[in-house]
């Protein structure tokens, strides 16, 4: 009988959960998926400028949490077979580690705070389980979360380096949303202020060549390509290794910008709470692009959370053996 595993990635916005067993096969995915839930808690609403995580955001991020528990024990999954890692809000939070103990005594889940190292090299091995071969020879890996986004180059799965900027659609939100449609001056201050990260992130590559495949995951990437392909319902498989060219991300951005908060709430594609920040991120993906002259993106639906399951697989594996 084959052991289930499960892995929750408590991310500044979003809150995801998986449970699967391994595949029986040669699947490239290497599992077989049970359950999966997620909820938009927006953790570290604020954290930029209080320095706290919020009680209203713990608040979702325990109730969701209670529910992970219960589906967890649904499934019978034992407590050593759940991963669950804990990223940028519980990083940087002075309130973090008190609230990695809270969650501990009311849901039973023991959660660990992961550097943006182990964030980016856990991303990729999730990533790249799905990611077509020639895709994962030479690839730059960016996974845009709430609070940070991780860049990681690669080489045929392996990473050879990775650096983790605080630039996260929350707090861009937070920091340059002001208008309803989103007025140029707005879009123009998330921009520059993703390309004042980007510069860092070309500094510590220390003038290297960009790899030749740019992939991007996380909420803000497959949002966009269930926009670029019309999923409804949403499909993981047809996002993975989805290409976007760049003249598709321009209209993206001018159909997107163009629309009141509450005309984005209305497409299908866009979940509740994600409305605001596609904006955002949409303004990281053109300087991403930009900055290094891509002209086709990569979509990936895996990425650290899948990676974080391999990870509890691979554990009970080395136990057994």
């Amino acid at each position: 009988m084959q052991q289930g595993f499960a892995a929750i990635d408590i991310g500044s916005n979003t809150l995801r959960l998986l449970i699967a067993e391994p595949s029986a096969g040669r699947d490239k995915t290497h599992w077989h998926q049970l359950a999966y839930d997620h909820y938009i808690t927006r953790l570290g609403e604020g954290l930029h400028t209080e320095g706290r995580l919020g009680e209203a955001g713990m608040a979702r991020a325990l109730e969701g949490l209670q529910q992970f528990a219960h589906r967890i024990t649904e499934y019978g999954i034992a407590p050593e077979c759940v991963n669950a890692v804990a990223t940028a809000a519980m990083r940087e939070a002075k309130n973090g580690q008190t609230f990695l103990d809270r969650i501990g005594q009311e849901t039973g889940i023991t959660p660990h705070i992961i550097s943006g190292n182990e964030e980016a090299a856990t991303c990729l091995a999730g990533a790249a389980s799905v990611l077509d071969e020639q895709t994962r020879r030479d690839m730059l890996l960016f996974d845009i979360g709430g609070g940070s986004t991780e860049f990681i180059r690669a080489g045929n799965g392996l990473m050879r380096d990775a650096i983790s900027r605080k630039l996260g659609v929350v707090r861009l939100v937070e920091a340059h949303l002001h208008s309803d449609p989103p007025s140029t001056a707005d879009y123009r201050a998330m921009i520059d202020t993703a390309k004042q990260h980007l510069e860092q992130v070309a500094s510590f590559w220390k003038d290297a060549k960009p790899p030749s495949h740019l992939v991007g995951t996380a909420g803000t990437i497959t949002t966009l390509a269930a926009i670029h392909l019309e999923l409804v319902p949403y499909d993981a498989e047809r996002v993975n290794n989805h290409v976007m060219l760049i003249e598709d991300v321009h209209m993206l951005r001018d159909h997107l910008l163009s629309m009141s908060h509450e005309q984005r709430t209305a497409i299908p594609a866009i979940e509740p709470g994600r409305a605001d920040l596609i904006i955002a991120g949409l303004a990281i993906v053109e300087a991403v692009m930009r900055r290094w002259h891509y002209d086709r993106l990569v979509t990936v639906d895996a990425g650290l959370l899948e990676g974080a399951w391999l990870q509890a697989a691979a554990s009970e594996s080395r136990k057994v053996e």
